[in-house]
């Protein structure tokens, strides 16, 4: 379906994507930082909380601090559709508002159509979905689904070391609350994510749609690789007296991105190094470095990273350097619901793709049928400023998601 932009969304899309665009501006890195409790996370909360309520749509914040807003009473077999609020540091405008904001505006064009829904419908922000804050991605769906140990979360800290309890307490959110949430979750009928594209694998699939459904996620996992060795001075040191942990962290660089090479579909990427002390004219005395791996199934992603991690072990060993490995989350592969997924593409008769992203969807297909819809990225750049989707093809996005909830709710 060659979808054109709702006249009635145009001016709505723009005005809301207007109050946003300077909530969160990250003036050093560019683009926006804006992560859970934040002050920027609290303006957009309370910038969805008030466009919700503009819509007589009821909401609260769930135990584990996603936020809900209602068309209808809520119950069994709800139709639910959202995305999140937070972004990566340096994000982009995007990832995770376009399916907030498409939401609402999905609930505007039903309206418009006169479509009264026999199912009730929710709109969900999830909390902390890129986990920039605390490290651990998908949080609030994690918490509410049970995959995440809520006194595990409650001790994560931030880089300024202000722990998940503290961060939450500071905006007057309960941390003893966070935990699954089964009751919750039995209410979900059918899950709809819609996000813009990581990537181009839309075009690939057909240059002319503007919209995708998704097939499935890439397994995925974070860790982090601790390398200790001696803090000395940058000038006056030997080579032979130098035990520095940045050389077994540049071989961890270059093991990632040999992988991209040697293994067809694979993508490890070390994103973040955080040496101690910093100082220009010092040699390091520690050095943390996370890396992102993402290949096929668990098991796969898994045996990649063993690979990875016996090259920098061995770099180490030739610095005198000692390495420890921490996973801080592994995600298998997740094939979103078939059913709901062909039964969308064909009713939308747009194109299927899969994404090497993770997403809050992924989380919740275990427990519910979940699938996703993809807005047509033209560059592929997501997680930076440049990321971009034309305003026509978000419009046509929000079509799409209303002739979704349109089928799932009638």
């Amino acid at each position: 379906m060659k979808y054109g932009p709702p006249p009635a969304a145009s001016g709505r899309f723009n005005s809301a994507w207007a109050e946003l665009a300077t909530v969160g501006r990250d003036h050093r890195r560019g683009g926006y930082s804006r992560h859970v409790f934040d002050d920027a996370d609290m303006q957009m909360r309370e910038w969805f909380t008030a466009q919700a309520a503009r819509r007589g749509l009821d909401t609260e914040v769930d135990r584990n601090g996603n936020i809900w807003a209602w068309w209808g009473t809520p119950g069994p077999g709800a139709v639910v559709t959202g995305s999140h609020l937070d972004s990566v540091p340096g994000g982009g405008a995007f990832d995770g508002p376009l399916g907030v904001v498409s939401s609402l505006l999905a609930i505007d064009e039903l309206r418009v159509r006169g479509f009264a829904p026999a199912k009730p419908i929710a709109l969900v922000c999830f909390a902390e979905e890129e986990g920039g804050r605390f490290g651990l991605p998908c949080l609030g769906s994690r918490l509410m689904t049970g995959m995440a140990d809520p006194e595990h979360v409650r001790r994560l800290h931030d880089p300024d070391a202000i722990s998940f309890a503290d961060a939450a307490r500071r905006v007057g959110f309960d941390p003893t609350t966070i935990g699954p949430d089964p009751d919750r979750v039995a209410m979900i009928g059918a899950f709809v994510e819609l996000h813009v594209e990581q990537g181009r694998l839309l075009h690939a699939a057909d240059p002319n749609a503007a919209v995708a459904v998704g097939t499935q996620i890439t397994a995925h996992g974070r860790w982090r690789m601790t390398l200790t060795g001696e803090g000395n001075h940058a000038g006056t040191t030997r080579p032979a007296d130098r035990h520095d942990p940045m050389i077994p962290a540049a071989a961890a660089i270059l093991a990632a991105r040999r992988t991209l090479s040697l293994y067809d579909g694979a993508v490890a990427t070390i994103g973040r190094l955080e040496p101690v002390p910093g100082g220009t004219n010092v040699i390091a005395s520690s050095v943390d470095a996370w890396m992102d791996v993402r290949y096929g199934a668990a098991a796969d992603t898994a045996a990649l990273v063993d690979e990875i991690v016996a090259a920098v072990r061995e770099e180490a060993e030739l610095e005198g350097c000692t390495l420890v490995v921490h996973r801080e989350s592994l995600s298998d592969q997740v094939m979103f619901d078939p059913a709901l997924t062909m039964d969308l593409a064909s009713a939308l008769k747009v194109p299927v793709i899969p994404t090497g992203a993770g997403h809050d969807a992924g989380i919740l297909a275990d427990r519910v049928p979940s699938t996703m819809l993809f807005v047509r990225n033209p560059t592929g750049i997501s997680h930076a400023p440049g990321e971009h989707a034309e305003t026509a093809d978000c419009l046509a996005g929000i079509e799409a998601l209303a002739d979704a909830l349109t089928e799932l709710a009638r």
